[in-house]
C-alpha cells in the first residue's frame, strides 16, 4: 500500500484475521478526499445539506445542553442510551404509526453501528443473508466482516421483486439452507432511489413468516419525501421487524446518533455485543439531539431542505435527459438522495471513474453496491443530487456524458478493428 505517495510494505500480512481479506474499503469514503477539492463536483457522497440548519439556534441548543444537563452529558452513560433520548425517538416514531416505549430500543452510534451489531449478533461465516440488488454499500461492508453468503434480489420501479425473492427462498429451502435475515431500505433505496410498493411490503412480511427469517428495515430517508404519498413502515405492520433510524439525514450526521427498535431478546444480545464495542454512545451527542428536536422548528427546516432536494433532483433528471445517450436508463426517486443509472453493458463505471475525476466529477461505481463476488453493477453508477446546486448538477452530468461518449467511441473503435 502507499502512504503519502510512498510505498509502504505490509510486514504483518500473516497476522491479520481471515475476515479482513474478504472486506472492501468504502468507495464513498475513498472518494471524500477527491470530493473536497474545489475543482470537483461531487455526485458521490450522500451528504445532507446541513447548510440550511439555523446555526445560531444550533449553537444555543449545544450551549443549553451543557448548561442544563451539567456533567451528565460528559460522563459515561447507559449502553442502551439515555432514557430521554429514547423518549424522543418514541415521539418521532409515532409519525409512522410505530408505537414503542424506551424499553423497545437501543441508541446506537449512527444506524451504521446498528448494522455491524446485528451482523455480529446473527451471522456466522457462511450463513445466508439477503439484500436488495443494488444495496447500501456500507451495509455490505458491515456484513462482510462476518463472512456471510449474500444473495441479492433485483429491484424494479416498485422496489424488491417478490417473484425473484420467492424463487430464491424456495431454492434455498430445497437445498436445506436457512436465511438469517433480509436487509431492506424500502423508502428511496440507497443507491437505487426506488420505493417498495405497499403490495410488496405486505408480501415480504408474509414470506418472512413462511420462511422464518428476520427483516431489517433501514429507514434513513423516510422523512425526505418530496413527491407522492407516504407508505407504512414495515415495522408498523409487523412488530417482529427490526427497525433502524437515524438523525443523520434530518439533523446532523456528525452527531452519529441512531437507534434500533427490535424484540427484547434480540436487543439483549445486541446490548452485550455493544458493551464490547463502545461501552456506551456519546451522552453529549444524545443531549444535543434531545434539545434540538424539543426546542427548534426542525420540521420547518426539514420542509425547506426537501424543497431544495426536489429542485436538485429535477435538475439532475433534466440534465440526464438532455445529455446522456438514449441507451442509458435511470430511476425516478420521489425522495431521498440518489439516482441509479444503468449504461450499456460494455461500459465499466469503475474504469470510467478516473477519467471522470480528471474532468472534475465523482460518482459511485455500481459494482460497489453488490457483493464483491457477484460481478454485477459494473455498467451502473450511483449519483447523488442532495448537496450540489442545480447548475453544478447540470454541469456534472454534462461532463459525465462526455466521459460516456469517449468510452463508447473507444469501444466501437475496438469492435471495428476486431471485425477487420
Amino acid at each position: 500500500m502507499t502512504t503519502s505517495g510512498l510505498v509502504q510494505f505490509d510486514d504483518w500480512g500473516n497476522l491479520y484475521a481471515d475476515r479482513v481479506e474478504t472486506m472492501r474499503t468504502s468507495a464513498v469514503r475513498d472518494l471524500f478526499a477527491a470530493a473536497s477539492r474545489d475543482d470537483i463536483i461531487s455526485l458521490s457522497g450522500g451528504m445532507p445539506d446541513i447548510r440550511v440548519l439555523p446555526l445560531d439556534e444550533v449553537a444555543e441548543v449545544c450551549a443549553r445542553a451543557i448548561r442544563d444537563e451539567g456533567v451528565a452529558g460528559l460522563q459515561y452513560g447507559d449502553t442502551q442510551g439515555r432514557t430521554q433520548t429514547k423518549e424522543l425517538v418514541c415521539r418521532l416514531m409515532e409519525d409512522w404509526n410505530i408505537f414503542v416505549t424506551p424499553d423497545d430500543m437501543t441508541i446506537t452510534t449512527g444506524a451504521q453501528q446498528a448494522l455491524d451489531l446485528l451482523a455480529k449478533t446473527f451471522v456466522n461465516p457462511g450463513d445466508a443473508i439477503i439484500t436488495e440488488g443494488p444495496t447500501y454499500l456500507g451495509a455490505l461492508q458491515a456484513f462482510s466482516a462476518y463472512q456471510p453468503e449474500v444473495f441479492t434480489i433485483e429491484m424494479d420501479e416498485q422496489g424488491l421483486r417478490m417473484d425473484l425473492l420467492e424463487q430464491c427462498l424456495a431454492d434455498l429451502q430445497q437445498r436445506k439452507r436457512s436465511i438469517k435475515f433480509l436487509y431492506t431500505i424500502p423508502n428511496f433505496n440507497n443507491p437505487a432511489g426506488v420505493t417498495m410498493s405497499l403490495e410488496r411490503r405486505l408480501r415480504l412480511l408474509e414470506l418472512s413468516h413462511q420462511y422464518n427469517f428476520l427483516i431489517i428495515e433501514d429507514d434513513p430517508y423516510g422523512r425526505l419525501r418530496f413527491e407522492g404519498e407516504s407508505l407504512p413502515a414495515l415495522r408498523s405492520l409487523d412488530e417482529q421487524v427490526i427497525y433502524l433510524g437515524t438523525v443523520s439525514k434530518v439533523f446532523a450526521p456528525g452527531l452519529r446518533t441512531g437507534w434500533v427498535i427490535a424484540p427484547l431478546p434480540i436487543r439483549q444480545k445486541m446490548n452485550m455485543v455493544k458493551q464490547g464495542t463502545d461501552l456506551c454512545g456519546s451522552a453529549l451527542c444524545q443531549v444535543i439531539v434531545e434539545h434540538y428536536f424539543a426546542e427548534t422548528d426542525w420540521r420547518g427546516t426539514l420542509d425547506k431542505v426537501c424543497v431544495k432536494y426536489r429542485e436538485r433532483r429535477d435538475a439532475m433528471l433534466a440534465a440526464l435527459s438532455e445529455f446522456f445517450p438514449p441507451e442509458a436508463t435511470w430511476t425516478y426517486p420521489q425522495g431521498g438522495f440518489f439516482v441509479w443509472v444503468t449504461l450499456p453493458e460494455y461500459l465499466d463505471t469503475t474504469q470510467m471513474l478516473s477519467v471522470a475525476l480528471d474532468k472534475g466529477v465523482t460518482f459511485v461505481p455500481g459494482d460497489g453496491c453488490y457483493p464483491a463476488t457477484s460481478g454485477k453493477g459494473k455498467n451502473c453508477m450511483r449519483i447523488a443530487f442532495c448537496y450540489e446546486q442545480p447548475d453544478q448538477l447540470r454541469e456534472a452530468i454534462r461532463r459525465l456524458a462526455q466521459v460516456i461518449a469517449e468510452r463508447s467511441e473507444l469501444y466501437r473503435a475496438f469492435q471495428t478493428a476486431g471485425a477487420l
